[in-house]
């Protein structure tokens, strides 16, 4: 019988003030397959953190459960100081204003196809009551900011990829969240358009955002992230800076799967 895995993230860390995103003892399943095994992360406010392994270890799960998108079975996560899931029951109240909080960007833009590009970004503030002249030129305001500003009035079928992905980090930034989740969001992009959306990361990251990233672009995690999480078969197997989990990985499992995108790439 193959003894369990045993890191340091199986200890509940200290509570500490600046985190954003605490989550401690999170697992969840799915069939009877556990997908998420006992992880505890933080992530701190103004820091970036990158969780990376391969698919189906349980990366995007574990994003999703953040905004409780889907339903931990245990554990506790906290937003913004507020616990929204404590053991097995959600006990936020208010979903909206959570995910108003926890910005999330998709891996497949989930852009209303009917819409403009920027009658997607003023769609969730109206939502949140935002008026529709603020709305309007945030809107234009953030679509700017990333660069798109010009294709404005275009849908999302007349954009490429990496126009629609700045459309969407625009839609995510519009209420102002406290943390933005990014789940794979070049995977589907060809390399000019993902050079354009970690462009974008890229000044966010400078600007101070709080990010919790999963991604499969190791070199951006090297460049932009503060704090790397390997995750592997739903548990955190090595976490730290990224020099020290990417270049220097302690555990064997963490080498098995670095050596494995090198020769992949």
């Amino acid at each position: 019988m193959t003894e369990p895995v045993i890191t340091t993230s199986e200890a509940v860390p200290p509570a500490r003030t600046d985190a954003v995103v605490r989550i401690e003892g999170l697992s969840k399943s799915f069939d009877g397959r556990l997908v998420l095994d006992h992880v505890n992360l933080e992530v701190d406010r103004g820091r970036i953190v990158s969780v990376i392994g391969q698919s189906g270890g349980g990366k995007t799960t574990l994003m999703r459960c953040v905004n409780l998108l889907e339903r931990p079975d245990r554990g506790t996560v906290e937003v913004a100081g507020e616990v929204v899931h404590d053991g097995g029951r959600t006990v936020c109240r208010d979903l909206p204003r959570l995910r108003r909080t926890v910005g999330m960007v998709f891996q497949r833009f989930n852009l209303f196809p009917h819409l403009t590009a920027v009658e997607n970004v003023v769609l969730a503030q109206r939502k949140a009551g935002v008026p529709e002249p603020e709305a309007l030129e945030r809107a234009v305001a953030l679509l700017r900011r990333v660069g798109v500003a010009h294709r404005g009035l275009a849908r999302p079928d007349q954009l490429s990829g990496g126009e629609q992905q700045r459309v969407a980090i625009a839609r995510a930034l519009a209420l102002r969240p406290e943390v933005l989740l990014f789940d794979e969001p070049t995977s589907s992009l060809d390399p000019e358009a993902t050079r354009e959306v970690l462009a974008v990361m890229r000044e966010l990251a400078a600007d101070g955002m709080t990010m919790l990233l999963v991604t499969h672009e190791l070199p951006f995690a090297r460049e932009v992230a503060d704090h790397v999480v390997f995750v592997d078969g739903g548990r955190i197997v090595e976490e730290g800076s990224p020099q020290d989990v990417l270049d220097h990985p302690a555990e064997a499992r963490t080498r098995e799967f670095l050596a494995s995108y090198g020769s992949a790439s």
